[in-house]
């Protein structure tokens, strides 16, 4: 029982698998005939049966294989000195990079910029709420997205809606 012929068996007929049961049921078939029909179905099932099982235990063989060729090659990355001589410089540099860090940021020059910039941000956002209002209230008077510059120029602008919980 080869591959073969459960390939065959698999591709030799285009019919469903209900126009199989409709010509069994319609096409009554001699005892000899219904015999050979089982018998070869049965082969043909056994035959794919042996497939499948061995293609199971393949694909168990190969991911045993790749997880034993995964773990030596960890292995390689974490045996090899000059590589973790290399992490350990690193680990070293960023340890200090973040000592320098905190040290500049408890400066008292980039604490007073920290307030500054915190400062700047909730003008900002002030009066990006106070224009957005204008912008609206412009908007429903002159049903326009636009608007004129004194020195000439036009600009749009976007109605943006928000939900929000109360």
């Amino acid at each position: 029982m080869s591959d073969d012929l459960v390939k065959k068996a698999l591709a030799v007929s285009d019919e469903t698998i209900d126009e199989v049961v409709a010509k069994a049921k319609t096409a009554p078939l001699s005892e000899e005939e219904e015999i050979k029909r089982s018998d070869e179905l049965a082969d043909t099932l056994i035959s794919l049966q042996n497939l499948i099982e061995r293609h199971a235990l393949e694909l168990t063989k190969i991911d045993a294989e790749l997880r034993e060729k995964r773990e030596a090659m960890k292995s390689v990355f974490e045996n090899d000195a000059t590589l973790s001589e290399k992490k350990d410089e690193i680990d070293q540099y960023n340890q200090q990079y973040k000592e320098r860090k905190s040290q500049l940021q408890n400066n008292p020059q980039v604490i007073s910029l920290k307030v500054d910039v915190a400062d700047l941000n909730e003008q900002k956002k002030d009066l990006e709420e106070t224009l957005s209002s204008h912008l609206i209230n412009y908007h429903s008077l002159t049903n326009s997205t636009s608007f004129d510059t004194s020195e000439g120029d036009q600009w749009e602008f976007v109605i943006k809606a928000k939900i929000k919980k109360k």
